[in-house]
């Protein structure tokens, strides 16, 4: 006959009304956070300080083992008091290359650097769910994985790279979530399906041949036959391509010459494209080569031109995305959850959903009435930080439900 001492014990339920409380109540913390983060920027592949600070806050809550899977990215897993799925949520911790122009207390301290797309907030509120739920471990079935993941503004990522290290091995669900300024506070946008693009660059170098300004008969000008590259490689998308399908060529440089007398022997091109299916991110360069074949032939000049794949599409798995779409539902007012479209911006993010059905959400993070509404990406971007606690109680109910602690 079984006794008490030889059959484990299950773990309590787990209040998760109280724990939505209490991730209320750790708002200013996060608040702290993330402004020495803000602080302290670390551009891609350079977080030393900023991983340093993640493992330092890491180690002093109980229950969590802290590795550090590259040099500049940090891991803490959380293992539950009983079985259940592993599941995985992912902070971004990189800045930008940005010169701030904000004026507060907690702005940049380093000269051309700065917190410009949010990543400061996306890490403070996962060291605010890491906090909680460790609190509650011995009620916790399952296992936690806590990503903070160098490098997402800078090809070739580094989620790829903590994919290859093992991150997501055996990862049953992968979720994370983006401060997004174009939203309001207050509001959660999940999209189901395909979310983000995937953000490819090119490059193209017009090689003709150069001299006097007051002979133009005597050169090649690439600079005359970049800008009929310039307006054509826009057919591409208006004539190349299905209008049902969503595609964005933008050209975003155009460098030569030197002075107002010369013709110059080579003009660079280069841009970015932006697309979510796989035979379009295929198809279309092949047809920009060809604009740009034909033009320079035409006209008696060369080119060297070159393409890179940057990130995969961010694509939501359907039936997760509306699982967590029912916890925003529940956690929250009616009116939190809002239809969003897809954007055309890019994410690393989808590197985990390569191993694991995976879902990337938008909190609200603009305040028009404040004045917070400059863009992402911009040196007087800032975010209202009220959007912390919301982010924070979202992955807090997303992560319960993912592990089936009823919320």
């Amino acid at each position: 006959m079984a006794t008490s001492q030889d059959t484990p014990l299950s773990p309590s339920p787990l209040d998760t009304a109280s724990v939505l409380e209490a991730a209320a109540s750790l708002a200013p913390q996060v608040v702290a956070w993330r402004r020495h983060l803000h602080r302290h920027p670390e551009v891609a592949f350079e977080e030393v300080a900023t991983s340093q600070f993640i493992v330092d806050t890491l180690r002093a809550i109980d229950g969590l083992q802290v590795s550090r899977p590259t040099a500049t990215s940090v891991m803490a897993i959380l293992v539950g008091a009983s079985p259940g799925p592993t599941i995985a949520v992912r902070a971004d911790i990189d800045a930008l290359p940005i010169l701030e122009e904000n004026d507060v207390d907690y702005r940049s301290t380093r000269e051309g650097a700065m917190h410009a797309c949010g990543h400061d907030g996306h890490t403070a509120i996962v060291l605010g769910l890491a906090t909680l739920l460790a609190a509650h471990r011995d009620r916790l079935g399952g296992t936690v994985r806590f990503i903070f993941q160098h490098a997402e503004e800078q090809l070739p990522g580094g989620a790829e790279e903590l994919v290859q290290r093992g991150v997501m091995d055996g990862v049953a669900h992968v979720i994370g979530l983006h401060l997004w300024a174009p939203m309001p506070f207050g509001r959660i946008g999940i999209v189901s399906g395909p979310a983000m693009a995937s953000p490819d660059t090119f490059q193209c170098q017009i090689i003709g041949r150069g001299g006097h300004a007051a002979a133009p008969h005597e050169t090649i000008d690439p600079i005359a036959i970049g800008a009929q590259i310039v307006t054509a490689l826009q057919q591409v998308v208006s004539r190349g391509v299905d209008p049902l399908d969503p595609v964005v060529l933008s050209v975003t440089q155009f460098i030569a010459g030197t002075t107002n007398n010369v013709i110059p022997s080579t003009a660079f091109i280069g841009g970015t494209v932006r697309t979510f299916d796989a035979d379009l991110r295929r198809s279309v360069p092949a047809q920009m080569e060809r604009v740009i074949q034909g033009i320079t032939a035409a006209f008696g000049a060369s080119y060297a031109f070159s393409y890179e794949l940057g990130y995969r599409p961010v694509v939501n798995d359907p039936s997760l995305a509306a699982r967590l779409s029912q916890v925003v539902e529940r956690t929250f007012d009616q009116d939190t959850l809002i239809p969003l479209r897809p954007t055309m911006g890019g994410e690393d993010f989808s590197a985990y959903q390569q191993k694991a059905p995976g879902v990337f959400a938008f909190v609200g993070a603009g305040n028009e009435s404040a004045g917070i509404t400059f863009p992402h990406h911009h040196p007087r971007f800032q975010i209202d930080e009220r959007s912390l606690d919301v982010g924070l109680r979202y992955l807090t109910a997303a992560t319960l439900e993912l592990l089936d602690t009823p919320v």
